[in-house]
């Protein structure tokens, strides 16, 4: 006997996808009909055993319809008699908040044979969901492959696997399939979102994958080079990047030059490293920056206890610095040419800075990406990009993924 979607539109039709909004797909057959109306092959045995259950959904008495699923469940031989059950149960678990007796129906459905093809993306989608709400990892891998399977040439179904991964915690296995999506997208001559390049990012950090990390800041700060991704690009590097002892001093510089500190900890960190470094006159600069822009707040009294000190310093370092740069370039000292530069580099003395930082290389500097580093910074900032960009080139070893960071904030400038 055949009962068409009319009859049971009334029971079937209120949407589960509303219940479950929050995901991007739910069962088809619970959305309103867009479609010829679907026709449901039920036994006159399950009509009738089924009938007491249709008719408890209907009046949303969902009591009498829990009552009624044991002998619905019974009755039910086929595939679209299993289907409408596990429809209503659906409905039930819904309209009783009972996420157990969703993800059965939910299961139920699926194995039914009755759900349509265009509803398993939905089904699975959602299975794998409230398997991993449910603490069932492999369960809800199982579903995602299942997904993927259906269409293996779509990068969502393969990146919600890789999601799967990334809340089981799986870094390594959520990281190899995204560089599966990625490389499948890149074949296809396919831009690679931003989101995406986003979500590799925070797989390989927060799976501690320094090098792959920082590679990953890099290609994200190239392809969308907003405020925040150079921060939270240049803050990753100095966590992961092993770029060396004083490397944060030269971070922290990249990230005031490309405009994006914002947060208290960066001018408070920068201010520590221009310290400690004995250079003055940039902890004034941005200890007065982050106050002016009120971007210390927690640490005000720090702040301004520690540009106390530092304007002390200015007062007795300042005016001997000149003295001390005809020393330096006499003398055969490399290390008071380098110190000599910083010194100058603080002031904003770049052309000054430059010349003590080429003097330090060629007087035989002990740490020469050192050296080129800072020279190539103080030749960025005083305008010279070509000579500057020669300088960042020649930085080798732990500084060079840095070095790179300072190239590509060049070639973004007019």
């Amino acid at each position: 006997m055949r009962i068409s979607r009319a009859v049971l539109a009334a029971l079937l039709a209120t949407s589960a996808s509303a219940a479950f909004a929050q995901q991007p797909a739910a069962p088809a057959a619970t959305q309103a009909p867009a479609q010829p109306e679907r026709q449901y092959n039920l036994s006159r045995g399950e009509r009738t055993a089924l009938q007491p259950m249709l008719q408890a959904v209907a009046a949303s008495d969902w009591a009498a319809a829990t009552a009624a699923l044991p002998a619905a469940d019974a009755a039910a031989q086929g595939a679209d008699a299993k289907y409408v059950v596990a429809q209503v149960r659906l409905r039930i678990g819904l309209n009783t908040n009972d996420a157990a007796l969703q993800a059965r129906a939910i299961d139920d459905l699926i194995a039914s044979g009755g759900a349509l093809p265009a509803e398993m993306p939905g089904l699975l989608e959602n299975q794998a969901r409230l398997a991993r709400a449910a603490g069932d990892i492999a369960k809800a891998d199982r579903a995602l492959a299942q997904l993927a399977a259906l269409n293996p040439n779509d990068p969502n179904a393969r990146l919600r696997v890789a999601q799967g991964r990334v809340a089981a915690q799986d870094w390594a296995g959520a990281h190899q399939l995204y560089r599966e999506i990625f490389q499948a997208e890149q074949q296809a001559g396919r831009p690679i979102s931003e989101e995406w390049r986003k979500q590799i990012l925070t797989v390989a950090y927060r799976g501690r994958m320094g090098p792959q990390a920082v590679t990953y800041a890099r290609e994200l700060v190239a392809a969308f080079p907003t405020l925040p991704n150079w921060h939270d690009a240049l803050v990753i590097f100095g966590e992961l990047g092993n770029a060396g002892d004083g490397a944060k001093l030269d971070i922290y510089r990249l990230m005031r030059a490309a405009g994006a500190m914002s947060a208290e900890r960066d001018y408070v960190d920068y201010a520590d490293a221009a310290m400690g470094g004995h250079m003055y006159g940039e902890v004034k600069a941005v200890l007065e920056e982050g106050l002016a822009r009120n971007a210390i707040a927690t640490n005000a009294a720090w702040a301004r206890e520690r540009l106390a000190t530092a304007n002390q310093r200015i007062a007795s370092d300042r005016p001997t610095l000149a003295g001390e740069r005809r020393t330096a370039l006499a003398g055969s000292d490399s290390i008071a040419a380098l110190r000599t530069g910083d010194a100058h580099f603080s002031y904003g003395q770049y052309a000054e800075a430059a010349e003590l930082y080429r003097a330090a290389l060629q007087k035989g500097a002990a740490d020469a990406n050192l050296a080129n580093m800072r020279l190539g910074e103080a030749l960025a900032l005083g305008g010279q990009r070509a000579e500057a960009e020669a300088a960042f080139r020649a930085v080798t070893g732990p500084r060079a993924e840095l070095a790179q960071l300072w190239l590509l904030w060049l070639s973004r400038r007019g």
